[in-house]
């Protein structure tokens, strides 16, 4: 008998030095690392290449584990197998990282696949492929566009057996249906390097909105497509199992799936029987006026909520064609997820065409006092490829950085119309300093013990997480981890070897000084969080944010949030002259 390993890698990215991004134990598991290993063991139990061939698979996470292509190679060919590499769920700034591990496979003549965002974004995107895909091809590097249900793994699969992998596999515009796809798989011991522990799941793909900033529209399809009810009690019953009772449920709008109360219906019936699991869901800004959606997702677990809030700017919003999301409505929904034991996480963008720093930073200041958020995720608004804005800068001759690592949300890839590239820097900063000051944190640490929301270690994790992984590792929180691990051979392609005594030195001061930091903090909001807890008057603090159906502080925030453009569209809407969208 004949065997074939195939090895199941996903990369991470660069940093500014030129070293992998990677932690002794990192936050968020793959998704599509687990929906990847679903499908290849579907296509091992159904025997594709035959019975006198064995199939074994084996499952690398960069951010947590050290992948070393010379000694994959060596380890296969002392077993005898024929080797065959898939990069994973390969997004735009891991994909550097992802053609320089290729580059090591490619050179020992290893067929490598590589599919995810960044080539599925491309291939939907743009006609004439940018220099990194080139570049990948002129490699070797075989491409893989699009999602690899439907049995369409079992075609690479036997060509990379044979050494013939196609130099793309495009089904980028040919959807699958997700009801009895091969479930995602969790593997445990990579659970075991998570800090939190928590699975993914995804139950929906594909979105019906048109923000032009986002990828999953022109990757994931304008249609949405479901798993089934049956599919997600399966796939729980095989995570509780494993001792996996944590969820994570990448949807990118779980209120947009038609059948999301049959899923949570179900999950309601598994916590009757014991089997209670808990949940972080996304959901969009009007999720909160279907009935009975709110109560139904805190009665099947879901604790943690991430909302796309983006702005609170309504001209913005609009020219981003974010129209769903509606200024006026925002206090009544984060009031309405508050009357719950949830945390809420928003997604805000900084520079939209119409920022200024000092816009940005009266912002923040509305959201602090005016919004009961917990947790704000600062990105910078960049044009990643897959999405119309990078479309129409590229067309437009516009700059932007040909560094894809630096496309993780955290970085500046391009300029903007009325801030220098310093000043948008530093306002990027100073939201989210201003943000997570302790000032406001013992703010929100109030809010949750009046609320009566007992959950004071997540809060206080999160907070710390939040705030730490920018200012100590400049990094974003959910690419952040526990102690950040370099090394010093495994350098961007390209950059030269440092030396032990430049190498060792640098970052062991930068590593000492960021525990140092980061034990500071955490130290700090745990005394902060038994203050707010032990104050007398702990459940008779209020504030604008949580002063429940108080018009005055609803009146006060639209105030401070809508524009004369924004309210002279809305006014000519009302008497009928604009029939679109507000």
């Amino acid at each position: 008998m004949t065997a074939l390993h195939i090895y199941l890698v996903k990369p991470t990215r660069y940093d500014d030095d030129g070293y992998p991004v990677q932690w002794w134990r990192s936050i968020v598991p793959s998704n599509s690392m687990a929906c990847v290993a679903g499908i290849v063991q579907d296509a091992v139990d159904r025997r594709i290449l035959g019975p006198d061939v064995e199939i074994r698979y084996f499952w690398l996470d960069e951010t947590n584990t050290k992948v070393d292509p010379q000694a994959i190679i060596a380890k296969t060919r002392k077993a005898g197998a024929r080797l065959l590499v898939f990069m994973v769920g390969v997004q735009s700034n891991m994909f550097p990282r992802a053609v320089d591990l290729s580059r090591v496979f490619r050179a020992a003549g290893v067929p490598v696949c590589v599919g995810g965002f960044h080539v599925s974004g491309i291939l939907s995107m743009l006609d004439e492929m940018p220099d990194d895909i080139v570049e990948a091809k002129a490699l070797g590097i075989s491409l893989f566009a699009g999602e690899a249900e439907d049995g369409r793994i079992d075609q690479v699969i036997r060509d990379g057996y044979a050494g013939t992998l196609a130099p793309v596999y495009d089904f980028v515009n040919d959807q699958p249906n997700l009801a009895g796809a091969p479930l995602p798989l969790a593997d445990k011991r990579e659970l075991r390097r998570m800090i939190y522990g928590y699975s993914t799941v995804d139950l929906g793909r594909g979105c019906p909105f048109e923000c032009s900033f986002c990828t999953i529209i022109n990757v994931q399809g304008r249609k949405s497509r479901f798993r089934t009810p049956d599919d997600l009690e399966a796939i729980v019953r095989r995570n509780v199992a494993a001792g996996i009772t944590g969820f994570f449920l990448t949807d990118d709008n779980f209120a947009r799936n038609r059948s999301w109360e049959a899923h949570l219906d179900r999950l309601i019936a598994l916590r009757a029987e014991g089997i209670k699991v808990h949940l972080v869901i996304q959901i969009d800004t009007l999720a909160h006026k279907i009935p009975n959606f709110i109560e139904k997702c805190v009665a099947a677990g879901t604790d943690q909520v991430f909302v796309g809030l983006e702005n609170i700017n309504a001209d913005s919003l609009e020219a981003s064609k974010k129209r769903q999301n509606r200024v006026e409505d925002y206090r009544e929904m984060f009031l309405a997820w508050k009357r719950h034991p949830v945390l809420i996480t928003c997604g805000y963008i900084i520079g939209f065409p119409n920022d200024t720093k000092e816009s940005i930073l009266r912002d923040i200041a509305v959201i602090k006092a005016q919004l009961p958020i917990d947790f704000l995720y600062m990105n910078y608004l960049t044009p990643l490829p897959g999405c119309e804005d990078h479309k129409k800068l590229l067309q437009a001759g516009a700059w932007m950085d040909p560094d894809m690592s630096k496309y993780d949300l955290n970085h500046r890839v391009t300029h903007h119309p009325r801030m220098s590239d310093a000043e948008w820097e530093e306002a990027f900063l100073a939201a989210h300093r201003s943000f997570y000051d302790f000032e406001h944190l013992g703010r929100i640490m109030k809010r949750m013990v009046a609320l009566r929301i007992h959950k004071p270690n997540m809060l206080v994790h999160r907070l710390l997480g939040y705030r730490e992984s920018v200012l100590s590792e400049g990094v974003a929180m959910l690419e952040s981890g526990i102690i950040r691990i370099r090394r010093r051979r495994q350098r961007r392609h390209g950059l030269p070897l440092e030396g032990r005594l430049t190498f060792y030195g640098r970052n062991w001061a930068r590593s000492l000084r960021g525990t140092a930091q980061t034990w500071r903090t955490w130290a700090r909001l745990k005394l902060m969080m038994r203050a707010a807890r032990r104050d007398a008057d702990r459940l008779a603090y209020t504030d604008a944010a949580i002063a429940l159906g108080d018009g005055a502080a609803n009146d006060q925030f639209l105030a401070a949030t809508r524009t004369t453009a924004y309210a002279e569209r809305r006014a000519a809407r009302a008497a009928g002259a604009d029939r679109g969208p507000a």
